[in-house]
């Protein structure tokens, strides 16, 4: 089983919209081949988001949305930044680069172009990949 980090958007995608892309990356979560990790601070991202106006969520479905990641997660350790990672240009983004260097996951999946800008930089820490091409990598993988 591989370690993932998602951000919340995808993670958006992944429990909220169901959007077809990224739809065997839940399927794989809830297989258990993958599996993703999170930290507090990812979390309380999650938890904010949920509760934005646009979503129209209210509280006992932003409960169950936030138990339904939970369980397909596992939370990480503490998380010590390493001096030499790469800085995100944008600072809300960079809790997920040091959470999938902290939890040595195989890959950070994101949509968001700064986090996505850092791909090589972060080469040697963990791939950073979109939604459709961690799909790829994924059902390349043995199963």
């Amino acid at each position: 089983m591989t370690k993932w980090v998602l951000d919340t958007n995808v993670v958006l995608d992944l429990l909220h919209f169901d959007d077809a892309t990224a739809r065997p990356l839940r399927h794989a979560l809830e297989a258990g081949r993958m599996r993703c990790v999170v930290s507090d601070a990812t979390l309380d991202e999650w938890r904010r988001v949920l509760a934005y106006p646009e979503f129209a969520l209210g509280p006992k479905q932003q409960a169950v949305l936030v138990e339904r990641y939970q369980a397909l997660s596992e939370m990480a350790g503490t998380v010590e930044v390493d001096a030499g990672l790469p800085r995100c240009g944008d600072p809300d983004d960079q809790k997920f680069i040091e959470l999938a260097a902290a939890s040595h996951a195989q890959g950070l999946v994101s949509k968001d172009r700064a986090v996505l800008r850092l791909r090589r930089r972060c080469a040697p820490f963990f791939r950073i990949m979109t939604p459709a091409e961690a799909v790829r990598w994924l059902a390349a993988m043995p199963a």
